[in-house]
């Protein structure tokens, strides 16, 4: 019997644990041992490598995060730590690998390969959603309406009061889920690295529509920027509007895991295992266009992630100040 372990690396996203379970369902059902590793490529090093049973993955589908837990690792950085990683393996017999994570753990995982031959196959997962070579990231859906949540409930006391409240939104230097957001939720303003704007445009803009009876607004910030204490400022002393700033911070990581990112992880997991069954060895099994299709290293992680172009000229047309409405 084959036998396949499987690693979380970098932040965990909400979809893990559906990834869990159908990793341990369908490698028993190709004939294969599935094995977790806990605490990711720290767990390869410390041999935390166990076998999963049925019983590991009942009842986790609707948890957020992952039961095996993640990890970023500096060991594994240096070569005898990834020579022991391989020997810890080694000794239990798997020769194949499932990683979910970033492109940075996607990268080590190429250097890891090169080195032992041991197989792998990559699963994006990231609610950043800023790996090149996929439209979608397992997380991304879940995230998404955890922001949704926030910014709803946020609105229902931005409208009882003469404010405006700054929301600051994650994706490190990407903005997708803070212009996805501020679309969503009908934001007067989004602030994302992909589109710099000077707020100080806004200004004779934000006058004609107070006047015109505007008491409140919603401002959508990317973290990228750490700006939303300026902006806060801003509508303090340019507009005279009371200004409160919220940070959703790692409440955006977790929470229950939306059906589509349960039917995402499913698939992606599928793919994964059919791909190391039948020798493809060294991939990322990517979504695009509505479809799954396996894409090298060199082409995910080597290259910027960058925004979708319609979806870009979505938000300049939707939040650019030259398009405000008077």
């Amino acid at each position: 019997m084959d036998k396949i372990a499987i690693l979380c690396s970098g932040g965990d996203v909400s979809g893990m644990n559906p990834a869990l379970k159908r990793f341990v369902e369908y490698a028993y059902a190709k004939n294969m041992q599935p094995f977790f590793v806990y605490n990711g490529y720290e767990g390869l090093i410390d041999d935390k490598i166990h076998e999963a049973h049925y019983e590991d993955v009942a009842g986790i589908m609707t948890r957020g995060g992952t039961k095996i837990r993640s990890a970023r690792s500096e060991r594994f950085k240096e070569s005898k730590y990834r020579a022991l990683a391989a020997e810890n393996l080694r000794q239990k017999g798997i020769t194949k690998l499932v990683v979910l994570g970033g492109d940075g753990s996607f990268r080590g995982m190429e250097r890891f390969h090169d080195e032992t031959g041991i197989a792998f196959c990559g699963i994006p997962s990231t609610i950043d959603n800023d790996i090149n070579g996929t439209d979608y990231c397992l997380g991304v859906d879940t995230a998404l309406n955890v922001i949704k949540n926030a910014i709803d409930s946020i609105r229902d006391t931005a409208s009882s009061f003469r404010r405006a409240f700054i929301i600051e939104i994650m994706g490190r230097n990407c903005g997708y889920l803070a212009l996805v957001s501020a679309i969503t939720s009908g934001a007067e303003m989004c602030l994302i690295p992909e589109i710099p704007i000077d707020i100080h445009e806004y200004k004779e803009c934000f006058e004609s529509q107070i006047r015109k009876g505007r008491d409140y607004f919603i401002a959508i910030v990317s973290e990228g920027l750490k700006n939303a204490d300026d902006v806060a400022q801003w509508f303090e002393k340019d507009l005279g509007f009371e200004s409160r700033v919220s940070v959703l911070g790692h409440i955006q990581r977790g929470g229950n895991p939306s059906v589509f990112d349960r039917l995402m992880a499913y698939q992606f997991v599928t793919h994964a295992i059919d791909a190391l069954v039948t020798g493809n060895n060294n991939s990322i099994i990517c979504y695009s266009k509505s479809h799954f299709n396996f894409k090298s290293i060199t082409e995910v992680a080597l290259h910027a992630y960058h925004l979708d172009e319609a979806l870009l000229t979505l938000g300049r047309e939707q939040f650019a100040p030259s398009h405000c409405q008077m």
